[in-house]
Formats: structure tokens, C-alpha cells, sequence
């Protein structure tokens, strides 16, 4: 079994090669395109800015690149969010996986800040990406943006308003929270995407 986590631009790449070493996955950081495409499952860290992230992918053809796989992707956060259509920080084109839109928090005269950052609920998990984990289970967020509710939703959280906490398409996986970051409902997750 091959683990890839793909190295670009906007990682939080460490962290996310730490939770896979405590559940016994030993994954392989690079952006060499051979080395991506011959790996069994594939992840796509991120913590960073949108544009500066694709236009970095698409110099590099990355952006073809993920698009084209067919192996089990999970996009986290950022990555999650660049798989989407469109990205409203700095009116963004996207890889266009997910229909999905992603916008930035509005909280009005809600008193919540942005981003929000913290732990929060997620709920109505409808994907074996979410074996043996509770409805309702907490995970640890960081985002400012956040992807609409869609066909593609598979779990919500609800700040200023609900959105997508995880997105689903074919191969391809979508997290906003940081499973890297969410004690043993993060770990669980992880080995859930290994073992799809």
C-alpha cells in the first residue's frame, strides 16, 4: 500500500505525515507526477490561499494532474477547497471536481469571528469515510472560507450558517476540518480513507 500526500505551495504537510505514522502509515510527501499516479491512495493537504495555491498547481500541471487520478484522493481543508468549482478569495477558478462553491464567512451581526477556528460538530455523515464514528463527533477547524452545501455534501457543520464539512465525487474525497489535528475521530477517519 503506497501513501502519497502531495507537496506543493500551501501545506500543513508534517502534521498530516505525523497522524498517518501513529495509525501505522508510512506515506510518501513529493510532486512527482510517476510517483502520485503509481500510488494507492493519494492526499491533498493545504493551509494557505487559494489563487497563490492554483496558480502554483497549474504552473507546475498539477492541476491536470489531480483531476486526472483514479485512486482514492483526500483533499483537507485548503485541498478540499481547491476541488471545488470556484473559490470566492480572490475570485479563483478551481479544479472543478466538486460543483461546489466555495465563500467567505459572513457572520453580519452573529458576534463570530473569522475565521472560525476550534472545534465543532459535524452531522448527517453519509459516507464509509465516517465508519464507526458518531453523528455529531467534534473536529478541529481553521477557515475563513467554506464550501456550500451541495449534491456533493457528505457531512455538515453549521457556523454563521450550515456548509459542507466533507464533499464526495467518485475517487475523490473532500474534509474541511483537519483530521491531522482531531485526536482519535481524526485518526479514525484517516484510516477509514486508507482502508476504502
Amino acid at each position: 500500500m503506497k501513501t502519497v500526500i502531495i507537496q506543493y505551495n500551501a501545506g500543513n504537510i508534517r502534521s498530516v505525515l505525523y497522524a498517518l505514522s501513529r495509525i501505522g502509515v508510512e506515506a510518501t510527501v513529493t510532486d512527482d507526477a510517476a510517483t502520485i499516479r503509481a500510488a494507492d491512495k493519494v492526499i491533498f493537504p493545504g493551509v494557505g490561499e487559494a489563487s497563490s495555491a492554483m496558480q502554483y498547481l497549474k504552473e507546475r500541471g498539477m492541476d491536470a494532474l489531480i483531476r486526472s487520478l483514479q485512486q482514492p484522493v483526500l483533499g483537507i481543508c485548503l485541498g478540499m477547497q481547491l476541488m471545488c468549482a470556484h473559490s470566492e478569495e480572490n475570485d479563483t477558478a478551481c479544479l472543478g471536481i466538486f460543483e461546489e462553491t466555495v465563500r467567505k464567512f459572513q457572520p453580519g451581526d452573529t458576534g463570530l469571528k473569522v475565521p472560525q477556528i476550534g472545534w465543532n460538530e459535524v452531522r448527517a455523515l453519509r459516507s464509509p469515510l465516517f465508519n464507526g464514528i458518531s453523528e455529531g463527533a467534534y473536529y478541529y477547524f481553521v477557515h475563513g472560507y467554506y464550501a456550500a452545501l451541495g449534491e456533493h455534501t457528505i457531512a455538515t457543520a453549521d457556523y454563521v450558517q450550515p456548509y459542507s464539512a466533507a464533499l464526495h465525487k467518485d475517487n475523490f474525497y473532500g474534509v474541511q476540518f483537519h483530521p491531522e489535528k482531531s485526536a482519535e475521530v481524526g485518526e479514525r477517519l484517516l484510516k477509514n480513507f486508507i482502508e476504502l
